[in-house]
C-alpha cells in the first residue's frame, strides 16, 4: 500500500533535515540533550504552535498520544522534564537559522515581478508583566520585543531579531543589511542620522516620519504634481536640510512631504528619494500598515501570549518557532495555490494535523463511497449464456 504522509509531514517538507543537522553541529546543539535532539525539539514546539497547546503537560500528552506518527517524522516521545531542560539550554541561534532557511524559500516562491524593492521595518512588544522577574521595562511594557524586516510583496518576514523591551529600535535597524536600490520604510522610532547616511551611501532609499522636535529648514519648493492620493491629500513637497550640529552627518539631500489624511491628522514625511512623486512616497508610507497587520495576525493565530517556560531562552525559542510555523503555513498555501484566506487554512491544519489528506483539499469534505454499486466485471471476460 502506498504511504500517504500526514498534513504535519507535508508542512515540514521545506525544512531540509541535512541542512538543519549541519546547523545543529555548528552550534553543538545536542551536546547536553542527546536523548532529545534538536530535531525532536523543533518538531515538538511546532506541534505546540499548530495545535494550540499552551502548557508543557498538555504538550507531553498530545504529542505522545500520536506516537504512531513519530517513526515517519523521525522523532521520539517526550517527557515534560526533558522538554523543560532543553528549553533552558538549547541555543536560540539554531532555530533562528532554521527560520532563515524557510523564509528564503518563501521569498523565492512568492516573489512577484516588481520593479521596486520595498522593506518594512518595525517591532512589536511581547508583554510578560510579572510572569518573569528578569524581564526589563521600557516605561510602557515589561517584556521583550520582536523586530522584523518584512517584505510586503511576498508577505515574508525576511529578518528576525528578539531583544529586551528597553532596546532602542534604531540599534536593531542599524544592524539590518542594506540592499542597493531598496526602499526602507519605518516610523520615527528609527531616527538615527548615521544609519540614514549609510542607507544613502549604499544606493538605497528610506521613507520615515519626522520627529516633532526635528528642526528643518526649507531650501526650495518642489512641484507637487498629483495632489490627491489613496486616502490622503499632499499639502507640501519641499527640499530641506537639518538645522543642527547633526546636519554634518546627513550630507545627502532630503525631502519633506506634508500630507493630510482623509481619516486622521496631518503627517510629515522625510525621504532621500528625489525621483518618485510626493503621492508615491506617501503611498509607500501608507503601506507600512501591512507590517502592523502581520504582527496582529501572528498574535491572534499563533501562541505568543502563553509560554511553555518562564526563562528567557524558552520564550525566545517559542517566539522563533511561531515565526517558523508562519513561514511553513505560507509556503504550503503558496505551493498548493489555495484560494481560501490564510487564517482559514491554519484552522483546517489545526483540525487535520495528523490526518492523511491532501493539503489542497483540506477545505473539502473527504471522499465517500459511491451510493451506486460499481460493475466490477471485466468487459473482456468470457461469459456463459444459457438458453
Amino acid at each position: 500500500m502506498r504511504y500517504i504522509p500526514t498534513t504535519f509531514e507535508k508542512l515540514l517538507e521545506p525544512l531540509n533535515r541535512r541542512q538543519f543537522e549541519a546547523i545543529v553541529e555548528r552550534y553543538r546543539g545536542d551536546a547536553y540533550a542527546k536523548t532529545f535532539d534538536s530535531w525532536d525539539h523543533l518538531l515538538t514546539l511546532l506541534h505546540a504552535q499548530l495545535s494550540g497547546v499552551t502548557s508543557l503537560r498538555g504538550l507531553e500528552t498530545t504529542w505522545n498520544a500520536n506516537g504512531e506518527h513519530h517513526y515517519h517524522l523521525g522523532v521520539k516521545k517526550v517527557a515534560r522534564s526533558t522538554l523543560s531542560d532543553v528549553n533552558k539550554r538549547r541555543p536560540v541561534a539554531i532555530f533562528l537559522e532554521a527560520f532563515n532557511l524557510v523564509a528564503k524559500q518563501l521569498s523565492r516562491l512568492a516573489r512577484r515581478e516588481a520593479a521596486e524593492i520595498c522593506r518594512l521595518i518595525d517591532s512589536t512588544p511581547i508583554p510578560l508583566g510579572k510572569l518573569c522577574e528578569w524581564a526589563l521595562s521600557n516605561g510602557r511594557i515589561r517584556g521583550m520585543k520582536m523586530h522584523v524586516v518584512y517584505d510586503p510583496c511576498s508577505f515574508t518576514p525576511r529578518i528576525l531579531d528578539i531583544t529586551h523591551a528597553n532596546v532602542n529600535d534604531a540599534e536593531i535597524g542599524r544592524a539590518v543589511p542594506i540592499e542597493a536600490g531598496a526602499t526602507y520604510v519605518f516610523d520615527k522610532g528609527y531616527c538615527h542620522y548615521g544609519w540614514w547616511r549609510e542607507i544613502a551611501e549604499k544606493g538605497a532609499f528610506f521613507v520615515t516620519r519626522a520627529k516633532t522636535n526635528m528642526r528643518l529648514r526649507s531650501i526650495g519648493k518642489r512641484p507637487i504634481g498629483q495632489i490627491k492620493g489613496d486616502g490622503f491629500t499632499v499639502l507640501e513637497d519641499a527640499e530641506v536640510r537639518l538645522v543642527s550640529k547633526s546636519s554634518s552627518r546627513l550630507p545627502m539631500r532630503l525631502r519633506r512631504i506634508k500630507i493630510k489624511r482623509d481619516e486622521g491628522g496631518p503627517l510629515t514625511l522625510l525621504t532621500n528619494d528625489m525621483e518618485r512623486s510626493a503621492a508615491d512616497i506617501a503611498l509607500l508610507y501608507k503601506g507600512r500598515w501591512q507590517i502592523e497587520l502581520f504582527f496582529r495576525w501572528i498574535k491572534q493565530h499563533l501562541e505568543l501570549r502563553k509560554f511553555l517556560g518562564k526563562n528567557e531562552n524558552a520564550i525566545r525559542l517559542q517566539l522563533v518557532t511561531a515565526m517558523i510555523a508562519y513561514a511553513l503555513i505560507r509556503i504550503a498555501a503558496t505551493v498548493h495555490r489555495l484560494k481560501i484566506p490564510i487564517h482559514r487554512f491554519l484552522e483546517l491544519v489545526i483540525q487535520c494535523l495528523f490526518e492523511r489528506r491532501d493539503i489542497a483539499a483540506l477545505d473539502k469534505p473527504p471522499p465517500v463511497n459511491p451510493s451506486r454499486r460499481r460493475d466490477r466485471t471485466c468487459p473482456n471476460q468470457l461469459s456463459f449464456a444459457y438458453a
